[in-house]
């Protein structure tokens, strides 16, 4: 099992220490660095940023909003990162939230399945250095009656693939991911109810004629270093609480979704309601010790180590650690504990 770093979002106030947590990610040998965006810091930007000041790790976006940008200019994008960072990155891929598709980018988020099939064909192709030619539901290249015509992608990618992943989260979702993409950019991951991701996913492995084998499941966890457990996760309450209960509307939130499906049905609604009534501190009191423990790693070393293996077990080939501090010295502890903690469970 690999071990990957995410950053996050730019702009909180950690924007140099990110830099020196990728650089020692790089150090200790971590697979790949990834960067959020959702509508502050885009993740184009700081994914050329990190590549510039690193040497070895893969960058990643995790992910690039499908509403923000039209296929052909995410080809573009990452057929640009991929040359200016030698062959290190990768390309993942979401379709955001109602939310933020429709109040920040003016998109209709309407039938999210078909629109990333869609997305990912248009991108493949572009991405082959074929000239683009496409006729969908939500995008026709060129468009008829007009001058336009069809154009091949001008840079050449350093490779001739570049990987692709899907963040999903519900089971549709889960098993288009497993049929069209290379892996999968899971979050609230847990081991014991890694079903709900994996039954999904190898479905549509099997819809493709594959298997999980090749398949990057890469799960983003939360690390929490320290001997006492309460204290670890009470620190990602607030963290939690703000997706299970605010991250979209009452009607439709993936996350809360998720906490249902794992067994907290009582708990995500009253998790949810407390954070719509802007009870926050309520809100993460209410979200059940047992489902942050499952869903990150918190502890010492050894601790760690046995939750790392039951990720391995689980199938995760690709463990990707958010530290939960926010000072460098909390991250940079974060990192090296994982490297120790991969290494004492006999992964590395």
């Amino acid at each position: 099992m690999r071990l990957g770093i995410n950053l996050g979002y730019w702009g909180l106030g950690m924007d140099a220490d990110n830099i020196a947590v990728a650089q020692e990610a790089d150090r200790l040998g971590y697979s790949v660095c990834w960067a959020a965006e959702a509508y502050g810091s885009d993740a184009a930007t700081v994914l050329s940023y990190v590549a510039a000041k690193t040497e070895r790790i893969d960058v990643g976006s995790a992910i690039f909003q499908i509403p923000a940008r039209t296929p052909a200019m995410t080809a573009m994008t990452a057929a640009t990162l991929d040359t200016l960072s030698g062959g290190r990155f990768r390309l993942g891929l979401g379709v955001s939230g109602p939310q933020v598709s429709e109040g920040w980018y003016g998109v209709k988020f309407d039938k999210p399945l078909a629109r990333t099939r869609e997305y990912v064909e248009i991108i493949r192709k572009a991405m082959s250095r074929e000239r683009l030619v496409h006729e969908g539901a939500h995008w026709t290249l060129p468009l008829p009656g007009g001058p336009g015509k069809p154009i091949k992608l001008t840079v050449h990618p350093v490779r001739e693939h570049i990987p692709l992943y899907i963040a999903a989260i519900g089971p549709k979702n889960l098993e288009l991911t497993g049929e069209i993409a290379d892996g999968w950019l899971g979050i609230f991951f847990s081991p014991e109810h890694g079903a709900l991701s994996l039954d999904p996913l190898t479905a549509g492995r099997a819809k493709a004629g594959k298997t999980l084998e090749g398949f990057d499941l890469c799960p983003t966890v939360n690390i929490a270093v320290g001997e006492d457990i309460k204290a670890g996760v009470d620190g990602l309450r607030s963290y939690a609480a703000l997706y299970i209960g605010g991250m979209g509307s009452k009607e439709k939130n993936f996350y809360n979704q998720l906490a249902r499906r794992m067994g907290y049905e009582q708990a995500a609604d009253e998790v949810q309601e407390k954070y719509l009534a802007r009870d926050y501190a309520g809100a993460a009191a209410a979200v059940p010790h047992d489902l942050i423990d499952a869903t990150s790693l918190i502890g010492d070393t050894a601790r760690i180590a046995d939750r790392m293996q039951a990720y391995a077990d689980a199938g995760v080939t690709t463990l990707t650690l958010a530290p939960s501090g926010f000072t460098l010295d909390e991250r940079i502890l974060a990192l090296r504990t994982g490297v120790e903690a991969l290494e004492r469970a006999g992964l590395a």
